[in-house]
Order: structure tokens, then C-alpha cells, then sequence
């Protein structure tokens, strides 16, 4: 079975391409792309569309690789050892199982996601290019190697961030996600929202374009931002002829768009300019 859009996700040809061709390599697919674009929902849509259960491991800041494969925990050991608990003879009773593991030891064959890989150290890459390359990994504490029983579909997200080694973008499928277009914007928000009228669609994503092309402008609106603010403006009974009246003032619930008070000032400044010019 192939990934291709769903009735809940649109995905442009070139993205289907690439999903598809890292899973007959069978090599992780590094997805990169500015935050709101689907990255992260892209990885459910491929475990839907595959059928397969999905792992989700979410890297912030301070995780580690080794958290990943397992992690043994001493102080418990040390606290029950010093109980009597009879739980101290056996090791494995402190080690907790990280998501690489889980993946490797599934009954049938998984998608994992390695969400945000960029948020973590400049290492933490590195530190997993034997385990996601081998589908292996050492258990120093139990003497034991686990093994891949079935090779899982490995996706890894990327916000760009920062550089990723070289040595692990070689093992990777690599693929950029485009901000969508017009009209494939127009076919998103149609999945979310069937019933909008066509004059409101219109008129709303012509003024979130211009917001997002506005020379100057510090954070470009995402997608997730606008079905946001989609979101809104339908909750709020809102009608084109609404949004036509706010061309020269802040767009109608702007917090959903501009997210800092540098975009907000810049988008005043420029209204009283056009205010003022006429």
C-alpha cells in the first residue's frame, strides 16, 4: 500500500514521492519545512494510510538519544536494594524502554516519529546514526542486543533550526515542504471546513497572502494559523463584505496571524499610511 492525500490531509505530488520512495529504501525521511506546514500530522497520515500503529517521540531541549534506546534507572535500584526488595536481583526490572526500542520489538511493523530532531544538541543526531541505520543497539547493563524485528517507517521532523550533520543527512530521504499555494491552500481548508462559502474563502486567504508577502514581516502566518483564524471568523458569523471593510485596519482577529508586537506595529504603521492617503 502507497501514501497518498486523504480526505483528511492534502499532499502535493512531490510529497507523496518522497514518503513513498523512503519507505521502499527503507531509510528515515528527514521532512523539513517552517513550523505550522503538517510535518508532524504528516507522520499519523502515513501510519493511517499504511495501516500501521504509530510511536510518537517528541524532542525538546534537554533530551538525550540515549533516552531513546533506554534508560536504566540507578536510584530506584539503590532505594529497593536498600528495602530488601527482591526486585534488585534482576536488572531488566530498571530499564525502561525508550521508543527506539519499542519500535524495534513491535509485533508488526510501526511508524515512528522523531518529532522536532533540531530543538535537541547538536549531537543527538550523531548519536543515533548507528541505532537508525542498523536497527540495533546494545544493552550494556543486561548484555543483550535488540534487534529490529521488523524495520519501522522512521520519520523525523525538522522546524530548521539548525544544521544537521552530514553524516546523518547521508542516511536520511530527505524532503522540503513547500508553503502550499493558492490552491492547495484553498483544498486544505475545504478538508477542515466543507462548508465555507466560496466569497469568504476568497477573501480571506487573499488577505492572508498578502499578510504572509508583506515586506518586513518578521513571522509568516502558517498554515495551521490560518485554519486558526479560519476557524474564527466562521465562528464568529463573519462574511466577506466583513473582511473587504478591514483593508485598511488590522485584519479581523489578527492574534490568530501576527504573533509579535513587531508584526502588529508594522501592519499599523502601514494601515495609517493608507489611511492616510486617502
Amino acid at each position: 500500500m502507497k501514501f497518498t492525500s486523504t480526505d483528511r490531509y492534502i499532499a502535493p505530488e512531490d510529497l507523496t514521492v518522497a514518503v513513498n520512495a523512503a519507505v521502499t529504501l527503507q531509510r528515515p525521511l528527514l521532512v523539513k519545512g517552517e513550523p505550522g506546514t503538517g510535518k508532524t500530522e504528516l507522520a499519523r497520515e502515513v501510519a493511517t494510510a499504511l495501516n500501521l500503529p504509530i510511536l510518537e517521540w517528541h524532542v525538546k531541549s534537554t533530551t538525550r538519544a540515549q533516552q531513546g534506546l533506554y534508560e536504566y534507572d540507578a536510584v530506584s535500584r539503590l532505594r529497593d536494594s536498600q528495602l530488601g526488595d527482591a526486585r534488585v536481583h534482576d536488572v531488566k526490572n530498571y530499564i525502561r524502554k525508550g521508543k527506539l526500542w519499542q519500535a524495534f520489538e513491535a509485533e508488526s511493523r510501526v511508524v515512528l516519529l522523531i518529532d522536532e530532531i533540531d530543538k535537541a544538541d547538536i549531537e543527538f543526531p550523531n548519536d543515533l546514526l548507528q541505532e537508525l541505520d542498523r536497527m540495533e543497539f546494545h544493552v550494556y547493563e543486561t548484555g543483550e542486543t535488540i534487534r529490529a524485528t521488523h524495520r519501522p517507517v522512521v520519520i523525523i521532523t525538522s522546524n530548521n533550526e539548525k544544521e544537521l550533520p552530514d553524516a546523518f543527512l547521508r542516511r536520511c530521504f530527505f524532503h522540503f515542504i513547500r508553503f502550499p499555494d493558492a490552491e492547495t491552500l484553498r483544498a486544505i481548508v475545504r478538508v477542515h471546513f466543507p462548508a465555507i462559502k466560496e466569497t469568504l474563502l476568497s477573501t480571506a486567504l487573499t488577505q492572508f497572502f498578502e499578510i504572509r508577502d508583506m515586506p518586513g514581516i518578521k513571522k509568516k502566518p502558517s498554515t495551521s494559523e490560518a485554519l486558526d483564524w479560519l476557524k474564527l471568523l466562521l465562528a464568529e458569523d463573519l462574511t466577506a463584505e466583513d473582511l473587504a471593510r478591514d483593508k485598511v485596519a488590522l485584519p479581523r482577529l489578527h492574534g490568530a496571524l501576527l504573533k509579535n508586537e513587531q508584526d502588529v506595529h508594522l501592519f499599523e504603521r502601514l494601515a495609517f499610511m493608507a489611511r492616510s492617503g486617502r
